[in-house]
């Protein structure tokens, strides 16, 4: 009887974009058991067909209603209960949190993911509890992975989590073979700047938007794209109701190289990151990219070599940098794509992440 797997995870579509390698290999010495909150979508259905079993939960990422967070662990309970796993893997703050208060109850071995520190940290209001209750669960956690140096760094130096049991990956990675350099299907002289992500305010899409106008009423040539879904509705009156043919809402997407390929340059203006998927996929497609100088993005990003760095909420910063790039020519453009690609391949392929995980996961269940 192969060990047990269980994934505690926030959506589908994040297991799917990051996690597929994972739980295609996973699957071979493992049965693996996903729970997420349920959506009608064939990616469940795909890894169905690979052998995976799902629980259901109710969940709200951002919600801070205490029943709601309650009936959550309660879920949580449940399942864990029921399945009797071997070992769980969570990602993101609350399955981090209340699932190792959970695993704990029934000791059960966890490892967590920190995906990046999130807005908790940065709340004021919140974060001294936040801090706490992930002192509590990287205390219990049987292992901990960070995203990057800097996260890791503030967990080890404000002792929320220890170096013995804590290790750096390169973010999710990226799958090097699905993500690769490809042709654009037209060349019409038009540079196309885009923007995927979750349009909220700490995705810097405020930013994005004001150097978008700023660019477009002074080039011709330009096209300034946003990919993704509606984190928080009030974008989505300035965003559908824009009065400039230049700036374009393309809604959201399956499969994210459809868009990538037609483009230049992707913009990603976030305040905080993990380590940003975005960035990854469109250095691994050969495009220049444009980030911001925080931790996540400049492990990426080198100035000047495969794109360019500016100060977070700097709107004036991020305008000369898309200028700066719009002087270059297509072969230095081009270069600066080579050179991305061959970060990815030397620093960010998915297969460090996944020889990472099978290795420590060994180690535990031994």
């Amino acid at each position: 009887m192969p060990k047990k797997i269980l994934i505690l995870a926030n959506h589908i579509d994040w297991v799917f974009s990051l996690r597929k390698e994972l739980i295609e290999r996973f699957i071979k010495d493992y049965s693996v058991i996903i729970s997420i909150p349920y959506k009608k979508t064939e990616k469940i259905e795909y890894f169905k067909n690979l052998g995976c079993d799902f629980e259901y939960i109710k969940y709200e990422a951002r919600s801070t209603n205490i029943f709601k967070e309650l009936d959550l662990i309660k879920e949580y309970k449940k399942i864990i209960k029921q399945i009797k796993p071997d070992i769980i893997l969570t990602y993101t703050i609350k399955p981090n949190i209340y699932g190792t208060y959970v695993a704990k109850k029934y000791k059960i071995p966890i490892i967590l993911n920190i995906t990046g520190l999130g807005s908790g940290f940065n709340n004021n209001s919140i974060k001294h509890l936040v801090t706490n209750m992930y002192k509590y669960a990287c205390k219990n956690a049987s292992f901990i992975f960070f995203q990057n140096k800097e996260n890791y760094k503030y967990f080890i130096d404000n002792k929320i989590a220890e170096k013995a049991k804590s290790k750096i990956l390169p973010g999710s990675g990226v799958n090097l073979e699905k993500f690769k350099p490809t042709k654009k299907s037209k060349d019409d002289g038009i540079t196309r700047f885009l923007f995927i992500g979750r349009i909220m305010k700490e995705k810097g899409i405020e930013e994005y938007l004001e150097a978008a106008k700023y660019i477009s009423n002074k080039y011709t040539n330009v096209e300034f794209q946003i990919l993704g879904p509606f984190e928080e509705e009030k974008y989505k009156d300035v965003i559908i109701n824009l009065n400039n043919t230049k700036i374009k809402y393309l809604g959201k997407s399956d499969d994210v190289r459809k868009e990538i390929k037609e483009v230049d340059c992707i913009i990603n203006p976030t305040y905080h990151e993990g380590m940003s998927n975005v960035l990854l996929e469109g250095a691994a497609m050969g495009k220049s990219l444009i980030a911001t100088n925080i931790p996540g993005c400049k492990e990426i990003v080198e100035d000047g070599v495969n794109g360019y760095l500016f100060e977070p909420k700097n709107t004036q910063k991020l305008i000369e940098k898309i200028e700066q790039f719009l002087k270059l020519s297509s072969s230095e453009r081009e270069k600066l794509g080579r050179a991305g690609r061959q970060k990815v391949e030397e620093n960010f392929d998915r297969n460090i992440v996944i020889k990472a995980y099978l290795e420590t996961i060994r180690k535990i269940l031994n």
